[in-house]
């Protein structure tokens, strides 16, 4: 019996060796494209509180696209657009808290897709004065890798 023991606790401790790194408090497998996409995530985060739009294109493709999630041609943002979109939003925001949280992100060659939560509180400057608001969602977010750096492609 105690050679089966034996065998059996040996079994378990090879395949927790041979588990796959997880990227820590996630599913996420731990690998150097996934550790860069959640850094990427986390510097748009950080300059979106900022409310730096300027900070944010800079980890934008300037082959950003983003269909806004419809057929209709009039929601669509390209990297010009969003630009001048987060210029605008930026300045009529007060104040900025943003928490992201990344489920999963598939990477394939030069493309990845990164599925997130996020919870979004903010104050939003109006004729009226400043008006709490706050939204959270499921989101897809899209990157391109260029130039061995990974950028946002849409998403944001």
């Amino acid at each position: 019996m105690r050679p089966i023991a034996t065998a059996a606790l040996l079994c378990a401790l090879v395949s927790a060796g041979c588990s796959p790194k997880r990227i820590p408090g996630t599913e996420i497998s731990d690998t150097s494209d996934t550790r860069a996409v959640v850094a990427l995530i986390e510097a748009y985060r950080q300059a979106a509180e900022r409310r730096d739009a300027r900070a944010v294109m800079t980890l934008v493709s300037q082959h950003y696209f983003d269909e806004g999630g419809t057929p209709d041609p009039g929601d669509d943002v390209d990297y010009k657009a969003l630009g001048k979109r987060l210029s605008e939003d930026y300045a009529r925001v007060a104040a900025l808290r943003l928490s992201i949280g990344v489920k999963k992100i598939d990477v394939q060659d030069d493309h990845a897709s990164a599925y997130v939560f996020y919870d979004e509180r903010y104050r939003v400057s109006t004729k009226a004065g400043e008006v709490a608001k706050s939204a959270s969602d499921e989101h897809r977010m899209s990157f391109v890798r260029e130039g061995g750096s990974w950028r946002f492609l849409a998403g944001l």
